[in-house]
C-alpha cells in the first residue's frame, strides 16, 4: 500500500530528477574543497541567502550546532524559544559538545520572541554569570512566519546588546514563499542562517549553514572536529541543487494543500482546527475527547500516517497531492461517523 505520510516534511523521497543528477554528479574530495558539486551548492545557497559563504552539512541539527559553536565559546549562553528545535529537539548538543548554556524563553503566539523579555534575559557583564552571546530565532516556527519588520527589530536588538543573531531557517523557503519575497530578504537580517534541503525542498539529505566567510570557516573546522568532514559528497549535493533551483516556488502548493486540509477538518465537530492559523504547510489538530491513539491506528489501517500526539501536527509536502488531502479528510470523517454509531 502506498502510504500518505503527514508526520513531517522530512519523509519526502528524492524525485527522479534528483536521482538522475545524483548519478551523474561530478565529485571530488570535499575536505580538500575539490568537490565541484558541493562547491556549486554552497555558492548557490550563499547567494540566495544574501551571505558571503555557505557550508554543506549532513543535517539541520548539525548546522545549528555548528552555528552555536562558531558564535559562542565555552561558558557562553544563547537565548532561544522554549520549544525551539535548537533547544528542545537537538539532544542538548550545544551544552554537551560546546559547553554553551541555553536560556529558553516562551515563544509569543506569532512564533517570535518578545525582545523586551530577551533584554531582561541578557546577563550582566559579571563573572558570576554566563556571557550572553547569541539570540536564536526560528522561521518558520510551528508553521508560523516571522514578519520582516520583526526581523529588522531583532537584528537591531542584537546589535544593541552585542549579540550574534542566528536563524534556524529549516523552512526558510516556506517563509519566503508565504511572504512573496526572496529568501535573502529574510536571511540578510541574521548573522547566520541554517537551511534544510531535506524537508519541503525534497532533497534526501543535508542542510546548509550560511553566514560571514569568517564564521563559516570556523564552522568548517568544527564540522571536522565533530566528525563531519565529507569526501565525495557531490552525490548528495546534486539533489540539493535541484531542490534550490526547482522546488522553491512549488512550496506554494504545499501551503494550499494545508489550507484545504484545515478547512476540510474544520467541518468535523469532534476536532478543534483553526484554518486561519495555517500560514504554511502545517495544520494543528486537537481532539475533544482524547481519541488520538484510536484515530492514529484507524488512519494507519487506511494507509495514512500521522503523529499520534495530544495535539496532532499534519504536514503537507512534495509527496502529498491535493487528491491525498481529500482522501485524508474523507478517512477522518469516516472514523468519527463509525465512532458515532
Amino acid at each position: 500500500m502506498e502510504m500518505i505520510d503527514l508526520r513531517s516534511d522530512t519523509v519526502t523521497k528524492p524525485t527522479p530528477a534528483m536521482r538522475a543528477a545524483m548519478a551523474k554528479a561530478p565529485v571530488g574530495d570535499d575536505v580538500y574543497r575539490e568537490d565541484p558539486t558541493v562547491n556549486r551548492l554552497e555558492e548557490m545557497a550563499a547567494e540566495m541567502a544574501c551571505h558571503e559563504a555557505a557550508l554543506f552539512v549532513c543535517s539541520g541539527t548539525q548546522s545549528n550546532l555548528l552555528a552555536l559553536m562558531s558564535h559562542c565559546e565555552r561558558g557562553d549562553e544563547y537565548i532561544a524559544g522554549q520549544t525551539a528545535h535548537v533547544y528542545r529537539y537537538e539532544g542538548g548538543g550545544a551544552a554537551v559538545l560546546g559547553s554553551i548554556q541555553p536560556q529558553p524563553l516562551d515563544f509569543e503566539e506569532d512564533g517570535s520572541l518578545d525582545l523586551e523579555k530577551a533584554a531582561r534575559a541578557v546577563k550582566p557583564d559579571d563573572y558570576h554569570c554566563a556571557r550572553t552571546r547569541l539570540l536564536c530565532l526560528e522561521n518558520t516556527q510551528a508553521g508560523k512566519v516571522l514578519p520582516l519588520d520583526y526581523l529588522e527589530r531583532a537584528a537591531a536588538f542584537a546589535r544593541e546588546h552585542r549579540l550574534g543573531l542566528h536563524l534556524d531557517g529549516a523552512r526558510l523557503f516556506n517563509a519566503a514563499v508565504k511572504l512573496h519575497v526572496p529568501a535573502g530578504e529574510i536571511a540578510r537580517h541574521c548573522d547566520s542562517v541554517s537551511v534544510c534541503l531535506s524537508k519541503g525542498l525534497g532533497a534526501p539529505v543535508g542542510s546548509v549553514l550560511c553566514g560571514r566567510r569568517e564564521l563559516v570557516e570556523k564552522a568548517r573546522r568544527w564540522r571536522k572536529v565533530l566528525g563531519g568532514g565529507m569526501r565525495q559528497a557531490g552525490v548528495l549535493a546534486a539533489a540539493g541543487i535541484i531542490a534550490l533551483s526547482g522546488h522553491v516556488a512549488r512550496l506554494a502548493e504545499d501551503h494550499e494543500n494545508a489550507r484545504t486540509l484545515a478547512l476540510g477538518l474544520a467541518e468535523i465537530g469532534e476536532l478543534s482546527v483553526d484554518p486561519t492559523a495555517v500560514q504554511t504547510n502545517m495544520v494543528f489538530v486537537s481532539l475533544d475527547n482524547g481519541r488520538t491513539a484510536l484515530l492514529t491506528e484507524f488512519l494507519r489501517q487506511q494507509g495514512i500516517l500521522i503523529s499520534g500526539r495530544e495535539t496532532i501536527r499534519l504536514v503537507t509536502h512534495l509527496d502529498v497531492t491535493t487528491e491525498d488531502v481529500h482522501t485524508v479528510i474523507a478517512a477522518i470523517k469516516a472514523f468519527f461517523a463509525q465512532a458515532g454509531r
